[in-house]
């Protein structure tokens, strides 16, 4: 696919051919080389072939709801009332740490099957409700667990720095020794962390909190990403560049200067429009100006309990085209090989020779149908690793 100049790079009467988990061949069915003409063939009937989608931001796993929260809101409570009434992110926190691995697996499931159902075969999924050392690790044990159990492969993202805990109130740099950095340091020696990430922003941890993070996360290998520019513009995107950050996040107030930080390393630009339209925010992610200095925009659910409670990465899609008007080629494009380069997964997201073979059957007629429809799911079958499942 190619979603510069609009194109998909579609290719009519099209054949692949799959080696183990990867492509080796892909191009125009007559011109299938000779040596490849005995192998086990699927018919896929004339379907669309897709990559594999990939959902590059999500906190699928946590305990409880926020259905009551959201219900206060609409009734007129303010973000105080329901504070004091026990919502808020301290509710996800306290559920979160409360539920065992086996009560956080189940219903983290539901949820990704549901993302699974809709021909995703990438999955990220973030820790950020325990906000304590044994209940962010927990966190990701589970999301592991779900890479063990469901044919996705999981990248499991490090969120100690989501936000500060009670007991913490009075102790900044206390949680951030304690929690944040001791629990990277456990979690890498445990094998349960791929990336780490935090929440620059005024009610979270600021530019100097997160590079401080950031720095340790160096020391351990780890690559970096970041919450950033959702509520105001702290830079944090332009420091998040300057330590090579694979994404930044969010970005409804990123400036200039962030966006030339993120294009000269290479960094992508990740939109989350189901927390845009669940918050009913007015403020637009920069796209233009992203498209102008050529960073790469990816989509992603933000799956979460509070601000984006979406399971739909094909709804994701339409409202990246319906609310920050990306074109139905950049949002298949986002959720494909910019998605992949967000996780620094440089293996997968195009149908190309050498690409890991996690592929996407849809019964429609053109790729723009994906982003067009609204509730309707025409996926036919996915590929992980070469394997129908």
């Amino acid at each position: 696919m190619d979603a510069q100049s609009g194109g998909y790079g579609l290719i009519e009467q099209g054949a692949l051919v799959v080696e183990g988990d990867r492509i080796v061949w892909v191009g125009e069915e007559e011109q299938l080389p000779e040596r490849y003409a005995d192998l086990p063939r699927h018919d896929l009937g004339g379907r669309l072939v897709t990559p594999g989608l990939i959902d590059c931001h999500t906190h699928v796993v946590f305990g409880g709801d926020r259905a009551r929260e959201f219900e206060m809101r609409l009734e007129g409570a303010s973000y105080e009332e329901i504070a004091l009434a026990g919502g808020g992110i301290l509710s996800s926190v306290r559920a979160t740490r409360e539920a065992d691995e086996a009560a956080l697996l189940a219903s983290a499931l539901r949820r990704v099957d549901t993302l699974l159902a809709e021909g995703v075969t990438t999955l990220e999924i973030k820790s950020g409700y325990g906000l304590d050392l044994e209940s962010e690790l927990k966190m990701l044990r589970v999301a592991r667990r779900i890479g063990a159990i469901r044919p996705v492969t999981i990248r499991t993202t490090w969120l100690a720095a989501h936000a500060l805990p009670p007991e913490y109130k009075e102790d900044r740099a206390g949680y951030i020794r304690d929690v944040v950095i001791a629990g990277m340091e456990a979690g890498h020696a445990e094998g349960l962390i791929d990336a780490v990430d935090g929440f620059c922003e005024g009610i979270a941890f600021s530019r100097e909190e997160m590079a401080q993070i950031f720095e340790h996360a160096a020391r351990f290998g780890l690559p970096v990403k970041l919450h950033a520019e959702q509520l105001s513009d702290l830079h944090g995107a332009e420091m998040a560049a300057q330590h090579g950050a694979m994404s930044v996040d969010h970005l409804e107030w990123l400036g200039q200067d962030g966006i030339d930080a993120m294009a000269a390393s290479g960094t992508v630009a990740v939109l989350l429009p189901g927390a845009f339209y669940t918050l009913r925010e007015t403020k637009y992610p920069p796209v233009q100006a992203l498209r102008d200095a050529g960073v790469p925009i990816a989509l992603a659910t933000d799956c979460n309990p509070g601000t984006s409670p979406l399971t739909s990465i094909l709804l994701t899609m339409n409202m990246g085209a319906t609310l920050f008007r990306m074109t139905p080629a950049e949002c298949l494009t986002g959720v494909t090989r910019h998605a992949a380069t967000a996780l620094g997964l440089a293996d997968r997201g195009q149908i190309a020779p050498g690409m890991r073979a996690d592929l996407a059957v849809w019964d429609i007629e053109h790729p723009a149908e994906l982003t067009y429809r609204i509730g309707f799911n025409p996926l036919h079958a996915r590929f992980v690793g070469g394997e129908l499942v």
